[in-house]
């Protein structure tokens, strides 16, 4: 007999559950960064051809294996095979990898949200040095922000050898981070439901109030002409189309056993399809939405600064050569330059190392991602915006959403499985469970509040999934065609929502979705392979920059054993089945 399983109290609640952890950060910092390296407006082709050909068909597939099954990943697969059960373990090793390092981004997120009420924000200018004559040295070597984000915020060692101390101010960021994440799943789907209705609607009320205020910033349209111009090279580069594909994937959170935990809650009559349709669609456009929104942002930025350069040249040339106040304007510039350099060679020369190449299109390429655009580069624009508190409290609040909302996922992905097991479940209650797993990713977690914990910090986001998600999806389409077969699938999903799936599902998931798989799979060995000594940036102090150096042995030894660990968790899952199969057949022969 099924054990009683709680449920969703509507399918509202699944697909917002479902949005919220599906719409995260990479959203806001990823997909605008793609679109600035591959094309503006000309990468949303191979975007959304990887959408159909990738996205909705295996979202499809993990939300209807986990309502027909019931079960989180690694009792669902059981089900299909008892030889798949490394399939879901390797999913929730994953997760759990995720679940360490992740929610240290909301920590960061909690530390600007507490500063955004100072006034004026402690971005906003370089702090005075210890005999208060002049800039903090770091500080006038960089700008304002990265100060704060490396020095006030990271206190960031020069190199991962310099291990440095725990920061105490971020250690405790990250337990208030996981006291939140505990809260919102104390009582699972409870409680989780009604936090994801805060927690995937807010972003957007934030999104439409930064969008307002973008479209009215100066320069904002340059930054809109730059997105959606298109560059139709770019489609001949396969970078282009492997980076679509990759941000549909992980966008999406396919692979961590998040979305079958999720739709295990459902009612076995949920329509799977439309739900999974409508959450792929949704995704896609609030990538779109956001990119409008950070473009924008971007234009202000870089308008402000191109000004701000031309403006720094002007003065220098008026005070150096004696010009008229006002004579020298943008526009006769470069005209005014040429006949200064032609007229007064020497002293143009002496000058020449201070005069700047102002240019807006430089400005623009200039390409940033990851948490250098979420606390960097929204930073910047923000400081110079009118009552910049106020917006620097909506925007950190979204990330924070953001992240709490991707967290709820990680977290269900690892406890549901756990809460499945009987022998757990009946010594242990579910809060004590869900504390325990908090507890230790937050204990582990204090590894990335120390100095060096930003290149740990970039070590698990790089290496702790990449490779592994591709493989478990794999290995999930070709277990749901081919060993629990098409047809058998077929009938299940005809019994939950009424009708069997068309041609379209059925190509995508026995043919284009796993070729597709494996091509990305490929490319990734190959580049890791002819990448030669792998790199990290390190922040330079005294240069105020980011320099590459060399990961050291140990280092390489973790990035190894991250990308082991999980994988391995398939093959050694259905080794262990086979051997004690193995066993209990001759303990059987044995007796008889």
């Amino acid at each position: 007999m099924e054990k009683s399983r709680p449920l969703w109290d509507n399918p509202l609640q699944f697909v917002f559950a479902c949005i919220s952890y599906a719409v995260g950060l990479g959203n806001v910092w990823r997909f605008p960064y793609l679109c600035q390296m591959y094309g503006g407006g000309g990468f949303l082709i191979p975007y959304f051809i990887m959408l159909i050909v990738e996205g909705m068909p295996l979202l499809y597939l993990e939300l209807a294996v986990g309502q027909r099954m019931r079960r989180g990943s690694i009792g669902a697969w059981k089900t299909i095979s008892p030889y798949l059960c490394g399939v879901g373990v390797a999913s929730v090793v994953v997760s759990f990898f995720l679940s360490m390092y992740y929610n240290v981004i909301n920590a960061w997120a909690f530390w600007y949200l507490f500063h955004s009420f100072q006034d004026p924000l402690p971005w906003a200018s370089c702090p005075p040095n210890s005999n208060r004559t002049s800039y903090e040295a770091e500080c006038a070597r960089t700008s304002p922000t990265q100060y704060f984000w490396y020095r006030r915020t990271l206190n960031i060692a020069p190199s991962l050898e310099a291990s440095g101390g725990l920061q105490w101010e971020q250690a405790l960021c990250l337990t208030l981070a996981w006291l939140m994440v505990y809260l919102c799943i104390l009582r699972g789907t409870e409680s989780t439901g009604k936090v994801v209705y805060v927690t995937a609607s807010l972003p957007y009320c934030v999104l439409i109030i930064y969008l307002v205020r973008g479209l009215t910033l100066h320069g904002a349209v340059n930054g809109l002409i730059y997105m959606f111009t298109p560059k139709l090279e770019q489609l001949a580069n396969p970078k282009a189309w492997i980076s679509a594909a990759t941000q549909i994937f992980f966008s999406l959170g396919l692979g961590f056993g998040s979305l079958i935990a999720f739709a295990s809650y459902n009612k076995p009559s949920n329509n799977c399809e439309r739900h999974a349709v409508v959450v792929s669609l949704i995704n896609s456009a609030t990538s779109i939405f956001a990119s409008i929104v950070t473009f924008s942002i971007y234009g202000f930025k870089a308008t402000f600064n191109y000004e701000s350069c031309i403006n720094k040249v002007i003065l220098l040339l008026t005070n150096a050569f004696d010009l008229e106040e006002g004579s020298l304007t943008a526009d006769t510039l470069g005209a005014v330059r040429a006949r200064l350099a032609a007229a007064h060679p020497h002293q143009y020369a002496e000058l020449l190392p201070q005069l700047k190449n102002c240019s807006l299109e430089a400005e623009l390429d200039t390409a940033v991602q990851g948490t250098g655009l979420a606390f960097i580069v929204y930073s910047e624009a923000i400081k110079n915006m009118e009552v910049p508190q106020l917006y620097s409290v909506l925007y950190f609040t979204m990330l924070l959403m953001l992240g709490i909302g991707s967290m709820l996922g990680n977290t269900a992905a690892i406890l549901t499985p756990l809460t499945d097991s009987k022998f757990i479940a009946t010594h242990l209650p579910k809060e004590v469970i869900s504390g325990l797993v908090c507890f230790i990713n937050c204990i582990i977690g204090l590894t990335f509040t120390m100095e060096a914990g930003n290149y740990w910090f970039d070590i698990f986001n790089d290496y702790a999934a990449t490779l592994s998600l591709l493989l478990i999806v794999l290995v999930e389409t070709i277990a749901v065609c081919y060993i629990y077969g098409i047809r058998r699938f077929e009938k299940d999903l005809q019994t939950m929502i009424g009708h069997k799936p068309s041609w379209y599902w059925k190509i995508m998931w026995a043919f284009a979705s796993p070729l597709l798989i494996i091509s990305l799979f490929i490319f990734y060995i190959t580049d890791y392979i002819l990448t030669g000594t792998l790199q990290y940036q390190a922040w330079d102090a005294t240069q105020g920059q980011l320099v590459m150096k060399d990961y050291p042995g140990y280092a390489l030894a973790v990035i190894g054993l991250l990308v082991a660990t999980s994988t391995m968790c398939i093959p050694l899952g259905a080794l262990v089945t086979f051997i004690s199969r193995r066993l209990k057949r001759e303990n059987i022969s044995t007796v008889a």
